[in-house]
């Protein structure tokens, strides 16, 4: 009668708490509700189009079915090519530049004083704070071929011939490599304020037990800091290939993709073909390609990262 009693009194109890646990879910899903909504209307469906109107002769003057025609064009597209190598070079030489700078910025900063961490770490987070355009402004005023300071100062040291008036942005040979200097001083702000957080969440004990048996600063940092941080670097990874990817206002601000396409991206591309040639299902299969480099450029990083985590 004992245990009957106990068995009694605990079905309520095991009532009320699943009642309460499907209210909160209800809440819960009330709450995402919204941006489930927003996230469908403005992503979801928009990707869905693009890859339906991808396979369509899609301009102004109407939608005619081309079989996949927009695909086999692209192969042959001696400038779409152009613009992916530029777009490769790009992220190549930026993510790892970044990943490793942040990195090493952020190391740098973690064993500073808490005022000049925070004064650095605002320094370099202010042109993500600035946005876009003021930034390249001013870096459209430094190279500048008449009145550009990097020329005032190339000129001052005598490393350039007075009545030279060279333009960094206009020739082939620097314009690529200008943009990526931008790209990557856009880019390290929010990967150093992600690494400095990180690397305060570090077991100190660990690292000082360490100290104290002998270990190298780099044996420090590979068996205790970097298992710690291979999250963060996972994710500043993905998020610069990506925002890499789809760099597409530096370069309609600075250069419109010249000389000659040197410059151009497959963002710029894309958006010269929707909105300069109006061939709107061209530009969304261009969509499509770039939507599947990114997505093995991710997984592929996503491998390499659970890799060496494994190690």
């Amino acid at each position: 009668m004992v245990k009957e009693k106990k068995k009694l009194s605990k079905t309520p109890t095991l009532g009320i708490s699943h009642k309460i646990q499907r209210e909160t879910n209800t809440t819960s899903y009330l709450f995402l509700l919204p941006f489930a909504i927003l996230f469908i209307s403005f992503v979801l469906i928009p990707i869905f189009i693009g890859i339906y109107t991808s396979f369509f002769d899609y301009t102004l003057k109407g939608l005619h079915f081309n079989w996949g025609k927009n695909y086999l064009d692209l192969f042959k597209d001696r400038i779409f090519w152009k613009s992916m190598g530029n777009t490769l070079l790009l992220v190549i030489v930026a993510v790892p530049c970044v990943i490793f700078f942040s990195l090493w910025a952020a190391s740098a900063l973690n064993d500073r004083n808490k005022a000049l961490t925070g004064i650095f770490r605002g320094v370099f987070y202010l042109p993500v704070v600035m946005g876009t355009v003021p930034v390249i402004v001013v870096w459209k005023w430094i190279f500048n071929a008449y009145y550009g300071i990097l020329n005032y100062l190339l000129k001052s040291a005598k490393l350039m011939p007075q009545t030279l008036r060279f333009d960094w942005l206009g020739e082939k040979s620097t314009a690529i490599w200008c943009i990526l200097l931008i790209l990557f001083t856009t880019s390290i702000g929010q990967p150093i304020v992600l690494y400095i957080a990180s690397l305060g969440d570090v077991n100190k004990n660990l690292i000082e037990a360490a100290e104290v048996d002998g270990a190298s600063r780099f044996r420090i940092f590979w068996q205790i800091k970097w298992p710690y941080i291979m999250p963060t670097t996972l994710y500043i990874g993905i998020i610069t290939t990506i925002n890499t990817f789809q760099c597409f206002s530096l370069i309609q601000l600075l250069t419109s993709g010249g000389p000659s396409y040197s410059t151009s991206t497959v963002m710029y591309y894309l958006y010269e073909m929707a909105f300069t040639h109006y061939q709107f299902g061209y530009a969304n299969a261009i969509g499509v390609i770039l939507l599947v480099v990114i997505g093995l450029f991710s997984l592929a990083e996503l491998q390499i990262m659970r890799r060496r985590g494994a190690e």
